[in-house]
């Protein structure tokens, strides 16, 4: 007798690449999860709630952050894990967030561990996965089209 496999649990979020305007051009929050993997605020969306208003509470509740402005929608990323034992396919809405002002707080008991506003390259080289450096160069290049 052979076992089917599970399918892979589908699990939807949304998140924000966080951006404030210096002097010297735009720099990126980045977060620290419990595991130490530097990426961006994310998380599930709720019964009845958008994917962009999901984004939003997601960037609050782990960073503290209260002055928010949506910009623009980035782009959808899925992929898939492993998590205690069973496949998970992950469907991600990423939009584009500044943060006029504020102090950024990791939310402790969500598992984030550190917040850092970086520049460009320097969130490159610090990101922890390819699909998050992927949206990290869309996210400038978002920013670079609305500078023209």
């Amino acid at each position: 007798m052979t076992r089917r496999a599970r399918p892979p649990r589908e699990e939807i979020s949304a998140g924000g690449v966080v951006f404030r305007r210096d002097a010297n051009g735009p720099r990126f929050l980045l977060i620290r999860d419990s595991y130490k993997n530097w990426g961006f605020p994310k998380g599930h969306i709720e019964a009845a709630e958008t994917p962009d208003a999901a984004a939003v509470r997601e960037v609050r509740e782990e960073t503290g952050l209260r002055a928010l402005s949506l910009r623009a929608p980035i782009e959808v990323v899925d992929w898939h894990f492993r998590f205690r034992g069973r496949l998970v396919h992950k469907i991600c809405h990423f939009y584009l967030i500044e943060a006029e002002h504020g102090r950024a707080r990791p939310l402790r008991r969500e598992g984030i561990t550190a917040c850092r506003w970086l520049g460009f390259d320097e969130a490159m080289a610090l990101v922890s996965y390819d699909n998050a450096r992927a949206v990290l160069t869309r996210a400038r290049s978002l920013l670079e089209d609305t500078a023209r």
